[in-house]
């Protein structure tokens, strides 16, 4: 019959020098042990927390100024930095590059990973090569990392909050909105990624648009994931749009866009052009296509209708 020595066993019949190799091993699973501990606490955490304002930064070399009359905003979900598919592991640049075509004075970001391991945020690194303001709040809390909605913008950020939107057991939704100073007056900026249920969109849209701070001119940026007219949107285009008929760019699936998911919608400032950015590098870097639209913030606040 055959006999196994026990690691205690090990240690006792082994010389000193021989046995250093055990201890290390034993020290080492001691400390991955303690690691995962301290990050599943961490997790719990965070989960318990869910939506919080995670992250504003200004940018090392800010580009300065203030908002306008003219101004270019974009929306844009990054699936996590995964990709058109998803299958591959995140890889920031990809987006992060798309990003930079855009060109565009703000821009609204859903599903944003911010990694627990990683040994920089490739959220602020991107932020920080790009000359802009960040601000972004946590909707969930992933194996990876913090996932959520940002916005980037190259105007200082003077007040930011965030909404939670979470109205299913199922879906954890929030929102993150920042106010900036303009030649016309304050103006909200909202990022968001709305639920999948008719129902429980529409109870979103009516949360952002009763908020007490965001009463004024406004911008509204996201994946509203409304594949169709719906009670959501006819609300929106009804208060943020008014007698406008608006024709939505196809953003999603990105490799062949059918449904218009990611929109623009504007209180106070006039929607010039909102298109769909085509890029090849769009076409790869996420499941959706990114939007950019040219706003024309109207005087002393002014409604659109």
């Amino acid at each position: 019959m055959t006999t196994y020595m026990t690691e205690k066993e090990i240690v006792r019949d082994t010389p000193a020098a021989s046995a250093a190799p055990v201890a290390r091993l034993r020290r080492t699973r001691a400390e991955t042990r303690a690691r995962r501990e301290r990050a599943t606490e961490r997790r719990d955490a965070l989960s318990a927390a869910i939506p919080y304002l995670a992250a504003v930064r200004a940018p090392t070399l800010p580009l300065g100024g203030i908002m306008g009359r003219d101004v270019s905003v974009a929306s844009y979900n990054v699936h996590r930095w995964a990709g058109l598919n998803g299958a591959r592991g995140p890889d920031p640049a990809r987006a992060g590059f798309v990003i930079s075509e855009l060109e565009a004075d703000i821009i609204g970001l859903q599903e944003v990973l911010r990694p627990f391991d990683a040994e920089e945020d490739p959220l602020e690194r991107l932020a920080d090569a790009l000359h802009l303001h960040l601000a972004f709040v946590a909707t969930r809390v992933h194996r990876r990392g913090e996932i959520g909605n940002a916005i980037l913008s190259r105007w200082p950020i003077t007040s930011v909050f965030s909404l939670d939107l979470s109205f299913s057991r199922v879906e954890k939704r929030s929102a993150v909105a920042v106010e900036f100073a303009s030649s016309e007056g304050p103006v909200a900026v909202v990022a968001t990624h709305l639920a999948l249920v008719d129902r429980t969109r529409s109870r979103q849209v009516k949360s952002i648009l009763d908020n007490p701070r965001l009463q004024g001119p406004v911008i509204l940026l996201g994946d509203m994931n409304a594949w169709r007219k719906c009670k959501a949107t006819r609300t929106l285009e009804r208060e943020l749009i008014g007698d406008e008929e608006m024709i939505w760019p196809r953003t999603f699936p990105a490799a062949r866009p059918v449904l218009a998911l990611d929109r623009v919608y504007a209180r106070g400032a006039r929607i010039a052009q909102v298109v769909a950015h085509e890029s090849a590098a769009a076409r790869k870097a996420s499941d959706h296509l990114p939007v950019i639209a040219q706003l024309e913030i109207e005087g002393n606040g002014l409604q659109n209708g």
